[in-house]
C-alpha cells in the first residue's frame, strides 16, 4: 500500500482504514487491502509504528475479519484474541474480560479505550459495534503511556471516521428469539473541507433466558474539518441506551451444574429492566508544523447512569431446591472528564513523543436492599419456579457514596532506530493521583488518599531480515485501590511488573502475520480479606501470571482467510488471607483457542460468495471469585458457520450460525449461585445494502 503524505492525521486514518480518502489533494491510497491484517496499531505507541517494530504482542481485529465472523457484540470479537477470558458480567449489564488473567476494575467492567481515551470508567453497558472500525488488543503494561491500568494489556477501539467519498449503507438482521437489529452507516462530504459520518443501530428481542427481553440503541455522529492544510479538527458523539433485565444466571446445586436448564431465570420479571445510559463526547485537534513535528490534543467527556431493581440469588438452602433471594435497587451514575496534549517529532534516529494528560472522575452510588431471613426468605423453587410472589417493599441503604478521582501526568517516549536491524523503545510516565470517598451511610465520613508513581517501560527489537522480528520488553504499572480499611484507612495502590519476549513472522508475500509471545507478570497489594474482620479488606494479596500466546492472521491460500489464536495462561494466587496459595484466578482457563476459516468465491456475473466456519475452545476454570473452592466451570468448545452472498457490489446477504451444535456451556461465574450460562444456538440472517 502506498501513501501520498500531506496531513499526519489523514495518513493515520488512512492506514487504519484502507479505503479512506480525503479530498484528492490531501491523501491518496493505492493498493489492495491485506485481508485480516493491519500494518499498525496506533494505540500501542500513539505513533504510526508498524506492528513488526513493536516490542510487544499486538493484535488488530480488522473490519473485514469482524464482518466475516458476523460479530456485532464486543465480547464475541474479543474471543478471537489470545489470552482474553470472559469474566462475571455483573448480571449482563456490561462487558467483562481478563487479559492474561487480569480483569480490571470489577465496579465498572473491564478496561478499554475508545480512540485512546478511557471509556470504561462508569456505567456504559454492553459495547455496541455499529461505529467500530477495528479493535486493537495491546498486550503488556500500558501505564507508561496511559497511566493506571492492568499489566496484562488493554483494548483500544478505533471508531469509523468521516470520509470525503460518499457512502451510504443500511442493514437489517433477524436472529433467533425474535431479535431484530437495524443499522445505518452514512458518510460523505459537507464541503471541500468538512465531512460527516453517522452510525446508528437499534436492536430489540427476546432472550434464551425465560421471560426476558432487551432493547438497546446507539447513535454516533461525527465530523471532521480540515481547518487548513496542516490543521484538522474532529468531533465524535456516542449516545447509548440499554434496557435489559438484571440476570445473575443459574445455580450450581452443591457445586453441580446442569441440574436446571440454562434458560431458567431465577429473578423476577416484574422488577422491570435495568436501564443503562451513556453519552460520550470526543474532540481532537491535530496540527502539523513545517519542520516535521506535530501537535495532537484531545478532550473527552462521558456521563453514564445505571438505575433499576433486581432480584438476586442469595443462598441455596440445604434441600438443594429452595433459593433465598435478595431484592436490590441501584441508582449509580458517573461523570468522566479527560484531556491530553502531545508533541511528536523526530531528531536524528529518535522518534520522540512528549505529553501531558489528566482526568477527573465522579462516581455516585446508591444501593438499597433487603436481605432474606427465615421469616421473609423471598424464595423460589429452582426446579418449579413460581414468579410474582410478594416482594420486599422496604429496602434499606447498603451503599450511599460519592467517589472523586483526580489524576495528572507527564510522559515521554523515545523510539530509536539503532541501525538497519535494531530498534528500541523507551518510555516513562509520572502520575499524581488523588481520591476522595464520602460515605453518606456514615454521616458523610470522608476518606482521602494520594499517590505519586513512576511507570517506566523499555523494549528492544532485532530484525535479522524483513520477515522476522525478535523482541523483548519490560514494564511497570499501577492501579489505585478503591474503598477503605477497618480503621477508615486507604489502601496502597496495586503495583505490578511484567516481562515479555517473542518473535513475529510475516510471510514473504506479506499475506500472513504471526506473533509468538511468552511473558511473566506479578502484581502486589491486591485486596484480600482482613482476618480481624472479614467485612473489611487488606492490601496484602499477590497474584501472578505467566504464559505463552500465538496469534496468526492472513490469507493462507487464494481467497482463504485465517484467524487463529492460542493461549496457555497460568494465572494464580501467590499470597492471600483467604484464597488458597497456588489456586487459579477465577474464570481464567489454562488453555484456550479460537479459529476462523473463510473461503471467498467468485461467481458468474460478477457475484461473490463466502463460506467458512470456526471454533472456540475454553478450558476448565475456577468458578468462584470470592472464596477458596473446588467449584470448577467445565471446559467447552463451540462451533460456528458463516456465509455470505453478494449478487452485486451494493447488496450483501449473510447467514451465520453461532453455537452450531447447541452446546450447553458456562462462560463465566462469580460464585455457585451466580453462574452465567452460555447462549443456545443462534441463527442470524442479515441483509446489507449500499445506496
Amino acid at each position: 500500500m502506498s501513501v501520498v503524505r500531506s496531513s499526519r492525521l489523514a495518513v493515520c486514518i488512512a492506514a487504519a482504514y484502507p479505503f479512506f480518502a480525503f479530498a484528492d489533494d490531501v491523501v491518496e491510497i493505492v493498493g489492495a487491502r491485506q485481508a485480516y491484517r493491519s500494518l499498525s496499531a496506533t494505540g500501542a505507541t500513539k505513533t504510526e509504528t508498524d506492528l513488526k517494530d513493536l516490542p510487544q504482542s499486538a493484535r488488530v481485529l480488522t473490519a473485514d475479519m469482524l464482518q466475516d465472523a458476523g460479530v456485532s457484540r464486543f465480547a464475541d470479537a474479543l474471543d478471537m484474541g489470545s489470552g482474553i477470558s470472559r469474566q462475571s458480567n455483573f448480571g449482563g449489564v456490561w462487558d467483562a474480560y481478563a487479559v492474561r488473567g487480569f480483569t480490571g476494575d470489577p465496579s465498572y467492567g473491564s478496561d478499554f479505550m475508545v480512540n485512546g481515551f478511557s471509556s470504561s470508567r462508569g456505567y456504559n453497558g454492553l459495547r455496541d459495534s455499529v461505529n467500530v472500525s477495528s479493535i486493537e488488543i495491546l498486550k503488556g503494561p500500558a501505564a507508561a503511556l496511559y497511566g493506571r491500568g492492568e499489566p496484562g494489556g488493554i483494548i483500544n477501539i478505533a471508531t469509523k471516521k468521516p470520509l470525503f467519498q460518499p457512502s451510504y449503507t443500511l442493514s437489517q438482521s433477524l436472529s433467533t428469539h425474535d431479535t431484530w437489529r437495524t443499522a445505518a452507516d452514512l458518510t460523505g462530504p459537507v464541503s471541500e473541507t468538512v465531512a460527516y459520518r453517522l452510525n446508528a443501530a437499534y436492536e430489540k428481542g427476546n432472550s434464551f433466558r425465560d421471560t426476558l427481553s432487551s432493547k438497546r440503541h446507539m447513535v454516533s455522529p461525527s465530523v471532521i474539518w480540515r481547518l487548513s492544510d496542516n490543521t484538522t479538527l474532529s468531533y465524535e458523539l456516542e449516545a447509548f441506551e440499554q434496557q435489559a433485565y438484571f440476570d445473575r444466571g443459574v445455580v450450581a446445586v452443591k457445586g453441580v451444574l446442569g441440574l436446571i436448564p440454562n434458560s431458567r431465570f431465577l429473578g423476577e420479571n416484574a422488577d422491570g429492566p435495568m436501564t443503562v445510559k451513556s453519552t460520550g463526547h470526543q474532540l481532537f485537534v491535530q496540527h502539523d508544523f513545517v519542520n516535521g513535528w506535530s501537535l495532537q490534543s484531545g478532550l473527552s467527556y462521558r456521563s453514564s447512569q445505571m438505575v433499576g431493581f433486581s432480584t438476586e440469588a442469595s443462598a441455596l438452602q440445604s434441600d438443594g431446591r429452595t433459593l433465598w433471594r435478595q431484592r436490590r435497587f441501584r441508582d449509580f451514575s458517573a461523570q468522566d472528564w479527560s484531556g491530553r496534549v502531545e508533541l511528536l517529532g523526530k531528531v536524528g534516529a529518535h522518534h520522540l513523543l512528549v505529553g501531558v494528560d489528566g482526568y477527573r472522575f465522579i462516581d455516585d452510588r446508591l444501593q438499597l436492599r433487603k436481605s432474606p431471613n427465615a421469616a421473609a426468605p423471598y424464595a423460589i423453587d429452582i426446579y418449579a419456579p413460581v414468579y410474582g410472589g410478594v416482594r420486599p417493599t422496604v429496602l434499606g441503604p447498603s451503599i450511599d457514596t460519592r467517589e472523586q478521582q483526580w489524576q495528572t501526568a507527564i510522559y515521554a517516549q523515545d523510539q530509536v532506530d539503532l541501525g538497519s536491524q535494531w530498534k528500541a523503545l523507551l518510555g516513562v510516565r509520572r502520575d499524581s493521583y488523588r481520591q476522595t470517598i464520602t460515605n453518606y451511610n456514615r454521616s458523610g465520613l470522608q476518606n482521602r488518599q494520594s499517590l505519586e508513581t513512576t511507570s517506566p517501560r523499555a523494549g528492544i527489537v532485532y530484525q535479522p531480515d524483513k520477515q522476522v522480528s525478535l523482541y523483548a520488553s519490560a514494564g511497570k504499572s499501577f492501579r489505585p485501590n478503591s474503598g477503605i480499611g477497618i480503621n477508615n484507612e486507604s489502601f496502597q495502590a496495586e503495583t505490578s511488573r511484567a516481562y515479555e519476549a517473542g518473535v513475529k513472522f510475516d510471510t514473504a508475500d506479506g499475506k500472513i502475520s504471526s506473533t509468538l509471545a511468552v511473558y511473566s507478570i506479578k502484581k502486589e497489594n491486591v485486596l484480600t480479606v482482613n482476618p480481624a474482620d472479614t467485612n473489611f479488606s487488606l492490601a496484602a494479596g499477590e497474584v501472578g501470571s505467566k504464559g505463552v500466546e500465538l496469534d496468526v492472521a492472513g490469507e493462507i491460500a487464494r481467497k482463504l482467510q485465517l484467524s487463529l489464536s492460542y493461549a496457555y495462561t497460568d494465572a494464580k494466587v501467590l499470597r492471600d488471607n483467604v484464597l488458597a496459595v497456588g489456586g487459579r484466578l477465577a474464570n481464567v482457563p489454562k488453555q484456550a483457542a479460537n479459529v476462523l476459516l473463510v473461503q471467498e468465491f467468485g461467481l458468474a456475473g460478477g457475484a461473490r460468495a463466502s463460506f467458512g466456519g470456526g471454533a472456540n475452545y475454553v478450558g476448565e476454570r475456577n468458578g468462584d471469585v470470592a472464596i477458596s473452592s473446588t467449584f470448577k466451570l467445565p471446559a467447552y468448545t463451540t462451533a460456528k458457520l458463516v456465509s455470505s452472498y453478494s449478487p452485486s457490489k451494493k447488496l450483501r446477504i449473510s447467514l451465520d450460525v453461532d453455537n452450531l451444535f447447541d452446546k450447553v456451556y458456562y462462560p463465566s461465574s462469580y460464585q455457585q449461585t451466580w453462574v452465567a450460562p452460555g447462549e443456545d444456538r443462534r441463527v442470524t440472517l442479515k441483509v446489507e445494502y449500499k445506496l
